[in-house]
């Protein structure tokens, strides 16, 4: 790995971004940053309600910042929003820069999985075929990701060693 790149985790809400970058970081013995608890520290609110008072614009610009921000850090395993590699700037950051990883799910299981959600302040809005449409414009753009990993009908742990396997690999 060159000394300043990353493993950048992307995908759709409820994809698992965080909770196997957490698995894949402690066993790489590397720093874990999720994105969107940097936003809410920095701003000292949750993300629906940074949504809710600030509207969706103000955020994507403070995801911005924070993002290339925490780019610059090495050595990490950095989970990204679920709307952040729609960003330019922050995808053409990661793709020039990072390993980045995209966590492809079935468009059936993240819907199960976000549907009901409170902390999905996007998805609490949509209908179920809005969903659908909003899985497969962002899953075009997710498939610019260095590499693709299907996750489907494995396990957090088997997931984290495939990420694992190829970093080694790189």
């Amino acid at each position: 790995m060159k000394s300043k790149e990353n493993l950048v985790f992307l995908g759709m809400m409820g994809s698992g971004k965080t909770s196997i970058g957490l698995i894949v970081s402690k066993k790489l013995k590397l720093d874990f940053i999720d994105i969107d608890h940097e936003i809410e520290k920095e701003l000292g609110i949750k993300i629906p309600e940074i949504f809710d008072t600030k509207g969706e614009m103000f955020f994507r610009n403070i995801e911005e910042k924070i993002t290339l921000k925490m780019l610059k850090r090495n050595n990490a395993v950095i989970s990204l929003g679920g709307g952040a590699f729609l960003n330019k700037n922050i995808k053409n950051e990661v793709l020039k820069n990072h390993l980045s990883f995209w966590l492809k799910w079935n468009t059936k299981t993240l819907i199960n999985r976000i549907k009901n959600n409170k902390k999905r302040p996007i998805a609490n809005k949509l209908k179920v075929n809005e969903l659908i449409e909003l899985i497969k414009k962002r899953s075009y753009i997710y498939s610019k990701a260095l590499y693709k990993i299907t996750c489907e009908n494995f396990t957090k742990t088997e997931i984290a060693t495939k990420i694992i396997d190829i970093y080694e690999a790189h």
